[in-house]
């Protein structure tokens, strides 16, 4: 088996060490380089074609949702984690609409960033457990709205696939979307997968922003744009 190769990115050395010393005990796992900016984390993945980069958030000369962005716009299929010493807050949503694959605190345990590493490099996204709920409250949270039209952007997508769009800003795993839409649970997977592919998305994280930018779904006591 190929080790997932990652690099790591954080202005603090001592964070870079004990991620390093965390996930080298892996045997499926590789830290190929570190970065301890945006501009060398941007370099680093250019240079190295990295399967996971961790990136921290609050760095000098580039920040990590800079870094984020411009190592999305540059087509690498370098996939992103966010690490952030606080819970989701304006940086890390602005990282997650830049493409980041989803985010942890730094403070968590050990398996959680080996887990998260694993996920993101088979192609999915991750979020901390910690998170998750205010990361819901911020983008699926949602309620459908009154009006049942569907937003233009959203027209290459069929009526099932819309429904599990719409399932999916909930935060319902694949098996809750298959028992809620009365489908099989492989069924779902594909309809994702067909959302991904015709927007161009990396994960489920990006399908949720693309739903609440849309205006397919909109906040509780929120209205449309």
């Amino acid at each position: 088996m190929q080790a997932i190769r990652v690099l790591l990115v954080d202005d603090q050395p001592m964070i870079r060490t004990g991620f390093r010393l965390i996930l080298e005990a892996e045997p499926d796992i590789s830290v190929v380089g570190e970065a301890a900016d945006g501009v060398e984390a941007v370099e680093s993945v250019a240079a190295l074609a990295p399967d996971v980069v961790l990136m921290d958030i609050r760095m000098p000369r580039m920040d990590g949702v800079e870094a984020t962005e411009r190592i999305a716009r540059s087509g690498s299929a370098s996939r992103i984690v966010i690490l952030t010493t606080f819970d989701l807050d304006a940086h890390v949503v602005a990282a997650l609409r830049a493409g980041a694959s989803g985010f942890l605190v730094k403070d968590g345990p050990a398996d959680s960033l080996v887990e998260a590493i694993r996920t993101v490099a088979a192609g999915d996204a991750v979020l901390s457990p910690r998170v998750t709920h205010r990361l819901l409250d911020r983008f699926a949270d949602l309620a459908a709205p009154a009006d049942p039209v569907v937003p233009a952007r959203l027209d290459a997508l069929t009526a099932r696939e819309l429904d599990v769009l719409r399932s999916l800003t909930g935060g319902l795993s694949n098996a809750e979307i298959a028992a809620e839409l009365g489908v099989g649970e492989t069924t779902v997977k594909t309809h994702v997968a067909h959302i991904l592919e015709k927007y161009g998305l990396r994960d489920r994280v990006q399908a949720v922003i693309l739903a609440y930018d849309s205006g397919l779904v909109v906040p509780r006591g929120g209205r449309r744009g």
